[in-house]
């Protein structure tokens, strides 16, 4: 039949449509970065000055500030994510678990600037009295949790992160554990285990690969998350040891000060950092390819167990 045979080629075009998408964007941004590049190459990804009247530019503030900001939120929502999916799935009664499950969906439809308005007027008071203040009088003597209680910076960036890609991660999970084939589950009880054991050992296992995949997914929103994160985490362009401390992410960046880049040098370091930022979410999706072929397959290409 005719379609049998227009229905493939339509279909690669589609795809080298996509194709073509990312490289027009990847061409465009680095002809308008190019200014920035041959003049600061790869000092700008090291350089810690950020000055618009001398025309001084680095990058590596705002990628510290990402990395930290992105890292903080995983290590607070993939706990979360992965332990609401299981109760979801395994332990709720249906009428709770459907309730929740939408409650789950309608957060993750709630816009950026409205987590950030949210943060500003109710995360940050929070976070400076009583979060930052029991942090500082019990573990201060660590770096982590020195310096001024401001409320805004990187700490509150985090949260506000690591809320925002919650129910993205949970909502992942909870269908790829839906996923799991019961005879897995009926096996483990068969023999006698109990129901954490075929959890643990059965289910999580099983879904290892799909899980990365919804964990890799939560850390590509975090790292250009814009709006929630310019109105909470301070916006100074400073490495600082301390989470209390205000910071900068590369999107917070670039949302901030676009409006105000006068000449053509700022605006092409603003638009490198932008190319800095896609090279970082490529290395990301790279990686999270990697690790799920490492969980899905052994020696051979026999699936791991």
């Amino acid at each position: 039949m005719r379609g049998d045979a227009v229905f493939p080629a339509v279909t690669f075009l589609a795809a080298l449509a996509i194709i073509a998408l990312m490289l027009l964007i990847v061409y465009q941004m680095t002809i308008v970065a190019l200014p920035s590049l041959e003049r600061f190459g790869a000092g700008f990804l090291t350089g810690t000055t950020w000055d618009a009247v001398t025309e001084e530019f680095g990058a590596l503030p705002a990628i510290f500030g990402t990395i930290v900001t992105s890292l903080l939120a995983l290590l607070i929502a993939v706990p979360l994510s992965i332990g609401a999916a299981i109760f979801l799935t395994e332990l709720a009664p249906s009428p709770v678990g459907n309730v929740v499950s939408f409650l789950v969906e309608l957060l993750a439809a709630i816009p950026s600037v409205v987590y950030g308005i949210w943060g500003l007027f109710v995360l940050v008071p929070l976070v400076r009295d009583p979060l930052q203040r029991v942090l500082g009088d019990y573990l201060g003597f660590l770096p982590l949790f020195q310096g001024p209680r401001f409320g805004v910076g990187v700490l509150s960036a985090g949260i506000i992160l690591a809320i925002m890609i919650l129910p993205l991660v949970t909502a992942t999970t909870r269908d790829i554990i839906r996923m799991v084939p019961s005879t897995q589950k009926e096996a483990m009880l068969a023999l006698g285990a109990t129901k954490w054991e075929t959890i643990w050992r059965a289910v999580l296992p099983y879904g290892r690969s799909g899980i990365v995949g919804a964990i890799i997914l939560g850390l590509g929103r975090a790292l250009g998350e814009t709006m929630a994160v310019t109105m909470v985490i301070g916006n100074a362009f400073k490495i600082s040891p301390s989470l209390f401390a205000p910071g900068q992410t590369m999107a917070s960046q670039i949302a901030s000060e676009f409006a105000e880049a006068t000449s053509d040098l700022y605006i092409s370091a603003l638009i490198e950092i932008g190319l800095v930022l896609l090279g970082i979410s490529l290395l990301v999706n790279i990686m999270a390819r990697l690790l799920v072929w490492r969980a899905t397959r052994g020696v051979g290409g026999r699936l791991k167990t």
